[in-house]
């Protein structure tokens, strides 16, 4: 099955990397990471979206509708990690007497 209508690995990240950078602007609150998690987040709603979405029929790999379903697989993706994710603590600066 190829990743958004293409075996090409250079096409596959950039696009992965162009629907990362998607989900992280459409999804609200603060997602810390670089180019290369972005652009994993967006080839694994790729291939989340793509596997449901081929599964139940509803597109074919390279179809429209297939790059709009690899954005909400990787929105999808951010909403399980933000759950799983530890709260970082907020260090208050106190001075020391």
């Amino acid at each position: 099955m190829p990743l958004f209508g293409s075996d090409n690995w250079l096409y596959i990240a950039l696009i992965g990397l162009v629907v990362g950078l998607l989900a992280r602007l459409l999804k609200p609150g603060r997602d810390r990471m670089g180019l290369i998690l972005t652009t994993l987040l967006g080839i694994g709603g790729a291939l989340l979206a793509g596997y449901v979405g081929q599964h139940f029929g509803w597109y074919s790999p390279g179809e429209p509708l297939a790059y709009l379903g690899a954005v909400v697989g990787a929105i999808l993706i951010l909403l399980v990690v933000a759950l799983f994710r530890r709260p970082r603590e907020r260090r208050i600066f106190t001075s020391k007497r």
